[in-house]
């Protein structure tokens, strides 16, 4: 095995002080030497970690092509610390971009999956904020999910869980992806409306690449329609995968994601 192929080991970073300290799990895999690319930027979705099929084959690739590849677990999931419960929009925006801010790339490409697609928009708006900050390259946002506490849950809440918002601070749904129930909090919801990406014009300022499942049943595919409207000046791809589900996670699924990732590296 090439030393390039060899799986770089977990390190952890204090992301937040006091209270709210948590120790963020993060793999960053190093460029070879004599690269020049960006590095590869994995953001999961809701409930999902760095472990995860499509997470591992960015790396994969990044390691076949000389990249950089940096990987990490929101608090409350895989290998970090803090409590699920206590994640918002916010907090965990919070710690990817100090993971990022840590490992100090110079041009990176954010690849997204679901939630994570929504932490790569508010990535990308507050990384334009900062000097000296990453260049953007590109991005490729599959079953992306901006907004969905405001767009898909508040909407099509049941009175029992409006109930249980009020007066526990969350409710439970069934997940199709794991035995445990999905919990989703007040605070989370609450702090997504302060996240909203699907308000005005959104300029990431670099190419995008949307992939989407037209049989996706928790992100219909008219959603990625819509984030397209709300980026008008980008060079934006989508691309309907007619029998592809939200996770898109077969093998020819992840090729996709592979293509449209090394479409933007240069």
């Amino acid at each position: 095995m090439s030393e390039a192929n060899i799986a770089p080991q977990h390190q952890f970073l204090t992301v937040g002080e006091g209270s709210a300290a948590r120790e963020i799990a993060y793999i960053a895999r190093p460029a070879a030497s004599d690269a020049a690319g960006p590095t590869l930027v994995w953001l999961s979705g809701y409930r999902s970690d760095m472990s995860g099929s499509k997470a591992v084959e960015l790396d994969r690739m990044a390691a076949e092509n000389g990249l950089a590849c940096i990987r990490l677990d929101y608090s409350g999931h895989g290998l970090s610390g803090g409590e699920f419960r206590d994640g918002t929009i916010s907090r965990w925006l919070e710690e990817a971009m100090a993971v990022v801010s840590h490992l100090e790339p110079e041009r990176i490409i954010l690849v997204g999956s679901s939630m994570g697609g929504w932490i790569a928009l508010r990535l990308a708006q507050e990384l334009a904020a900062i000097t000296g900050a990453p260049k953007l390259d590109g991005m490729v946002l599959i079953a992306p999910a901006p907004d969905f506490t405001q767009v898909l849950i508040e909407p099509n809440l049941t009175e029992k869980e409006k109930t249980s918002l009020a007066e526990r601070g969350f409710f439970e749904e069934h997940s199709e992806y794991s035995p445990e129930p999905n919990i989703y909090t007040r605070a989370l919801i609450e702090d997504g409306r302060n996240n909203r990406v699907l308000s005005g014009m959104i300029e990431t300022g670099c190419p995008v690449h949307i992939l989407q499942g037209m049989k996706d049943p928790d992100v219909p595919f008219s959603h990625a329609m819509t984030l397209i409207e709300h980026l008008p000046a980008d060079d934006v791809v989508l691309t309907f995968i007619r029998d592809g589900d939200h996770r898109l996670s077969r093998p020819q699924d992840i090729e996709r994601m592979l293509s449209a990732v090394k479409s933007l590296v240069r």
